[in-house]
């Protein structure tokens, strides 16, 4: 039997609306686990969740971030049209906007035979073949999650997918932000991750013209599921 996976693209999605989307998939499934082992055989047919969207502009800082890695106040937040807010996950600041695909598996990681670890190599594995497809090499750069291009030089360096889970249980919620034609003009505004010595990309950019994002959905779709050795089925 295979382990499945429902799928869902909320496409242009409310932050904070799409947040508590995720906690309550979340909490159904932590609930289903204390239920015990009479849910056994469903739990290991069915590992979770991944949703895509692309969302409004928003920064999020995770639980250890630091608030002065937000470099603008809050009028010219309203003036940029952004929100921000403070978050459960780990790592500290990012940016989410248009043109980006921000994916959240919230899965069973236990039904998967993964730790957390493993997981978090898995969905940088998956965008690292996804970018392959598209001619891009990048790769994992040392202490540090998410996927990086020219790691081998630090001063070219540069991040085009950030990634920042919490996991509880065993079960996974946020994700990572794959930045495909994303103004980066907003990541000026923040210490990306942290980082005050590392750029940050996007596909539009290494590649110098815009790129249908639906095939790049569908092709990241195809390599999740094959990285995690799940089918993916679509849920309206």
């Amino acid at each position: 039997m295979s382990t499945k996976v429902k799928f869902q693209d909320l496409e242009s999605a409310d932050y904070k609306k799409t947040w508590e989307y995720q906690e309550k998939l979340f909490n159904g499934i932590l609930t289903q686990k204390l239920a015990g082992p009479a849910h056994r055989q469903e739990k290991d047919a069915f590992a979770g969740y991944l949703l895509f969207c692309e969302h409004p502009h928003v920064y999020t800082l995770g639980k250890s971030g630091a608030d002065n890695n937000l470099l603008i106040d809050e009028g010219f937040l309203k003036k940029i049209s952004a929100g921000y807010y403070r978050i459960d996950r780990g790592g500290d600041i990012t940016y989410h906007g248009p043109g980006q695909i921000v994916g959240y598996p919230i899965l069973d990681l236990e039904s998967l035979g993964l730790g957390i670890k493993q997981y978090i190599f898995n969905l940088e594995e998956a965008i690292i073949s996804t970018l392959r497809e598209f001619g891009l090499e990048s790769s994992r750069l040392d202490s540090a999650s998410g996927v990086w291009l020219d790691t081998s030089d630090a001063s070219k360096s540069r991040k085009i997918c950030a990634i920042g889970v919490r996991a509880s249980r065993h079960v996974t919620m946020h994700g990572f932000a794959f930045n495909v034609n994303t103004d980066l003009n907003y990541f000026s505004y923040i210490n990306p991750c942290g980082f005050k010595d590392k750029g940050v990309t996007s596909m539009e950019k290494e590649l110098g013209s815009i790129q249908d994002l639906r095939k790049v959905k569908e092709i990241l779709k195809a390599n999740l599921s094959s990285v995690f050795r799940v089918e993916l089925t679509n849920e309206n």
